[in-house]
């Protein structure tokens, strides 16, 4: 699995990651933002992701139980991976030195950085 989500789509995922399992209804209503999307809307994008092999469903009755088949970790370590090769052309300096430059690390962040690198 090589592909990367959408923002609604990892709106979604970002859920199902939180709660395990969930029903559309049970995403509609713990949807973060003031302005939910229509529960068609969030239907469509689960059925999406189910056909991107992200998500699986258990059926119950009429209604489907939703639940991620991708851990978060996996998809984040996929993500890095593609942003690594295809924007910092390989190079996780080059990745390092954007975030540091903009100022996207604090400090107890390259704190945190510098111990995971001295124990590896």
């Amino acid at each position: 699995m090589n592909k990367l989500l959408t923002s609604l789509e990892l709106k979604v995922m970002n859920l199902l990651w939180k709660l395990g399992r969930a029903h559309v209804k049970d995403l509609v209503e713990v949807w973060p933002d003031i302005e939910k999307p229509a529960y068609n809307t969030i239907s469509t994008t689960v059925r999406i992701l189910e056909e991107k092999q992200f998500v699986g469903h258990e059926a119950q009755g009429r209604t489907h139980q939703y639940f991620p088949l991708i851990s978060k970790r996996s998809y984040q370590l996929q993500h890095i991976r593609s942003v690594l090769e295809n924007v910092f052309a390989g190079s996780a300096t080059s990745l390092v030195s954007a975030l540091v430059d903009q100022e996207k690390l604090s400090d107890k962040e390259i704190d945190e950085i510098r111990e995971m690198i001295s124990k590896e």
